[in-house]
């Protein structure tokens, strides 16, 4: 029907058993497709086989809002540029009604308790305005002006005026043809690999030293990881079934009637994979580059192809270990390698980088690159930001925050895991504790979901252990991968403000659950235009068993970002991120048998 859109079509993953299976059966082709009506404002899910192109089975989804759609954001522009309504505001306040240098971002409208926000597919977008065709529009927030598009019939349906603010006089450019004065001291950094790379790909199944793993990418999540494992000896050992980014939201901390709607759910209500960038070679990545794209639809169901979506490529990444035996004054050194599989994304304003590394020594590490534009807001002459940043004269940056959660599902040497929480406590002091040095590490074996919901600790630096109970190492302990969490932050908002409710991943920064297939985003399957109270703090209300069972590891991690000038006009990126870190899983350092690295030839030294 010309109403109905294709808000996504994702392939539906083999069962585990299936995959763990020492001579697998090819699985059938399925996928999970979301559609949405905009006629009847109804969400539909449909599960269908591509190998006999029939439909498995259709159920209408009542009274939710799935992800808004490439297509509906660059259509909410067009019906704002085109609204009477707006242009007959814009003439009052900046006496004009041309919009052609008039940029429109589309922002989700969330869910405030209304009738319409239960009721209507809105989105509540920000404008702003350009002084020429190709300025940075950002400068220039039209900051009184909100109008309320109607996505199912994309119209605008009113537009909410919270006063008159000037345009903020200063342009600010970003682009290389408009900064004058560029640096003419880089000299030309080259990376070369002239047998080429290490890594070998047979379609999305990629090896790498003894790493093997499996690519994914899909329209809500955007990068995902598959089956790694590590060849141990000859040992094809599992580690992890599958990674993913579940969810993110972007609360901002300015309580102003312009300011206040501000929370952005970049996973749920704009689809990550949809938003992925095209990457290019010695832009986006250097060196040997191994390319994958993201096969996808329009919400017209017609292919769409994102050329270059991820990208992958080896890194020197510094020393890996080293020793000098001073009596024999031979040093033995190594450098360290390491596999990057990346993908970025624009929302908006905002770009993310996801970068999953794999190292040589058995590490894993995921670290988000947060850069872009910073979502600004406009002052009065001679005014000051209470909740923000002024970083140009009329011009300041809210203060806000940056939520991930991230789904780590664990298949440690097989599916039976348990998960121990790790807390560094001091011995009491007295007779064995003579000197007052004693310390030691305290291992919690997780046992039910509620026990495990808990906060970081930096005051016993903890951090988790993921084992096998029933496979020990060289010295009789279960095999174990530690999670070592990087930067955190706890939400500033209050646990009643509304975008907590929809967000219920942030109340912990470490949830366990079991394994269940229909469970994979940390805020529900439809946190557009939500309620709330769906995902992982409903799942894990059952209070389920976790000890020695098929675990899943999520984590949420925050970054707090009160904007600087030197943020402005883009933001220098910021990172944050987690390691997983051997702890007993190999018998020995697995990289002692990394060779020594060639000596250079063409070096420089003074």
């Amino acid at each position: 029907m010309p109403t109905t859109r294709f808000v996504s079509i994702i392939l539906k993953e083999p069962c585990k058993d299936t995959v763990h299976s020492p001579s697998p059966n090819v699985p059938p082709r399925e996928a999970y497709v979301v559609l949405f009506d905009n006629a009847t404002n109804s969400c539909f899910e449909a599960e269908i086989s591509l190998t006999s192109s029939s439909i498995l089975s259709w159920k209408h989804v009542p009274g939710v809002q799935p992800t808004m759609t490439i297509d509906e954001q660059v259509e909410c522009e067009q019906a704002v540029l085109a609204s009477a309504e707006f242009k007959a505001a814009l003439k009052r306040h900046y006496g004009t009604d041309d919009t052609s240098l008039v940029m429109v971002d589309i922002w989700s409208a969330g869910n405030y308790g209304s009738d319409e926000d239960r009721t209507r597919r809105l989105a509540r977008p920000l404008c702003f305005s350009r002084r020429d065709p190709t300025d940075n529009g950002y400068a220039r927030p039209i900051e009184g002006l909100r109008p309320v598009v109607d996505l199912n019939t994309m119209q605008v349906i009113r537009v909410d005026e919270h006063g008159h603010w000037p345009l903020p006089p200063l342009e600010c450019n970003y682009a290389a043809d408009r900064v004058p004065n560029q640096r003419r001291d880089i000299k030309p950094l080259e990376i070369t690999q002239t047998a080429g790379p290490s890594f070998e790909v047979h379609g999305h199944e990629v090896r790498w030293q003894n790493w093997s793993f499996v690519i994914g990418f899909n329209a809500r999540e955007g990068l995902t990881l598959h089956h790694i494992r590590y060849n141990d000896a000859g040992c094809d050992r599992s580690i992890l079934y599958r990674a993913s980014l579940t969810e993110m939201v972007v609360p901002y901390g300015d309580p102003a009637e312009t300011q206040r709607r501000k929370n952005a759910f970049d996973v749920g209500e704009y689809g990550m994979g949809m938003c992925a960038n095209s990457l290019e070679l010695g832009c986006d990545c250097l060196g040997h580059i191994h390319y994958f794209d993201a096969d996808l639809v329009t919400s017209r169901g017609e292919p769409l192809t994102i050329k270059n979506a991820i990208c992958m490529h080896e890194e020197d990444y510094g020393i890996l270990w080293k020793h000098t035996d001073r009596r024999l004054n031979v040093p033995e050194v190594r450098r360290s390698r390491r596999l990057v599989i990346s993908s970025v994304s624009t929302v908006e304003n905002y770009e993310y980088g996801f970068f999953w590394y794999l190292y040589q020594d058995g590490n894993i590490q995921l670290e988000v690159k947060l850069t872009g534009i910073l979502s600004l807001g406009t002052l009065h002459p001679n005014e000051r930001a209470k909740y923000g940043t002024l970083i140009a004269p009329q011009l300041y940056a809210p203060n806000h925050q940056h939520f991930f959660n991230v789904r780590l599902d664990f298949d440690l040497d097989g599916s039976a895991n348990t998960v121990q929480q790790v807390d560094l406590v001091a011995d009491e002091i007295g007779p064995d504790n003579p000197f007052e040095n004693a310390f030691q590490a305290k291992g919690t074996i997780l046992k039910s979901e509620t026990q495990a919901r808990v906060q970081l600790n930096a005051a016993t630096s903890r951090t988790w252990k993921i084992i096998n109970p029933d496979v020990r190492n060289a010295v009789g302990d279960p095999v174990g991968y530690k999670f070592l969490p990087g930067d955190n932050a706890f939400p500033m908002a209050s646990s009643n403000a509304w975008w907590r409710k929809r967000a219920g991943f942030v109340n912990y920064h470490v949830w366990v659950t079991p394994f269940h297939e229909e469970e994979r985003f940390g805020a529900g399957d439809y946190p557009n235009q939500s309620i709330g109270g769906d995902g992982l703090i409903r799942w894990t209300q059952a209070d389920r068993p976790i000890q020695s069972t098929d675990v899943v590891f999520w984590y949420t991690m925050g970054h707090t970002h009160v904007p600087r000038p030197e943020d402005y006009p883009v933001m220098p990126t910021a990172y944050i991120g987690f390691t997983l870190k051997p702890a007993g899983f190999f018998n020995m350092n697995p990289a002692n048998d990394v060779p020594p690295s060639p000596k250079q030839q063409h070096s420089c030294c003074h």
